[in-house]
């Protein structure tokens, strides 16, 4: 699934077209991804300017004039073609803009999603009413992680996955961030000392401004709206790396299984 570096990247490259932009054709080539799209959603959308886009979570977020936001999720699977040669059959919306520029959300599985909300009652749509800050954000502190994981016996991977903690973070980059802050996925979270959790909080930080440098991390079907792939799958220092040695200490990396998701760690490195 695209994680929050791999949006944050598909985000920066639609500006590149859609911003400022009038929007002179909306298609919509079947009725629904995961579930249907929004009825009104060609009749909102045509003929509005985007006036910016923006990301929360692992959502994209393109704002118009009409006070009106789409919100997308690309689900397993998708991602924004712009200005393709031909449309395909997985090509399941379509935006055309002023200047004719075409870009397709192309979902193949269809566990993406579109919504559309009024821009001035996003805090308070449901899906992002309960999330917690953004991991690239301000609200992100080591004591504000001493305080939600104060007595939580669960293990602090799976705190970390949790969006009511922490909006946006996802597998690959928790296994990296917890193996740079030297901490053990199978710690239980409100045991983790303050000390390392102010290691957790830049490692956060850092490898997700890393992964959005290189591109985000091309896994199966993700690429970059301009069709590049995201390079930072390269610089994995434990993810999907199971018996290859550690890099800081040469002992084998090891894979477990936490919340029905594999865990990639060091024994020797995280504790």
């Amino acid at each position: 699934m695209p994680e929050l570096p791999e949006v944050e990247t598909t985000v920066r490259g639609l500006a590149r077209y859609l911003d400022g932009e009038r929007l002179a054709r909306v298609e919509t080539r079947r009725g629904d991804l995961r579930r249907p799209f929004p009825p009104d959603l060609v009749q909102v959308l045509t003929g509005a300017t985007v006036t910016g886009l923006s990301r929360r979570a692992k959502y994209g977020l393109i704002h118009t004039d009409r006070s009106q936001t789409m919100v997308f999720h690309l689900g397993m699977s998708g991602r924004w073609r712009i200005d393709p040669d031909e449309l395909g059959k997985h090509d399941h919306l379509v935006l055309e803009t002023g200047s004719s520029h075409l870009l397709a959300l192309c979902d193949p599985r269809r566990f993406g999603s579109v919504d559309l909300v009024p821009t001035d009652g996003l805090d308070s749509w449901a899906p992002f009413a309960a999330m917690g800050p953004e991991p690239l954000g301000p609200g992100l502190t080591a004591a504000y992680l001493k305080e939600v994981l104060a007595g939580r016996s669960a293990a602090i991977k799976l705190m970390l996955l949790d969006q009511r903690i922490v909006a946006g973070l996802g597998n690959i980059y928790v296994c990296e961030a917890l193996f740079r802050a030297g901490i053990s996925p199978v710690r239980a979270a409100g045991k983790v000392s303050a000390a390392a959790l102010a290691r957790l909080v830049p490692a956060i930080k850092a490898v997700l401004a890393e992964a959005i440098e290189a591109g985000g991390s091309t896994l199966r079907d993700y690429a970059q709206p301009d069709g590049e792939l995201g390079y930072f799958s390269k610089q994995f220092d434990v993810y999907d790396r199971e018996g290859q040695p550690c890099v800081r200490c040469g002992a084998p990396i090891r894979r477990i299984v936490q919340g029905g998701r594999s865990t990639w760690y060091c024994a020797g490195c995280q504790k």
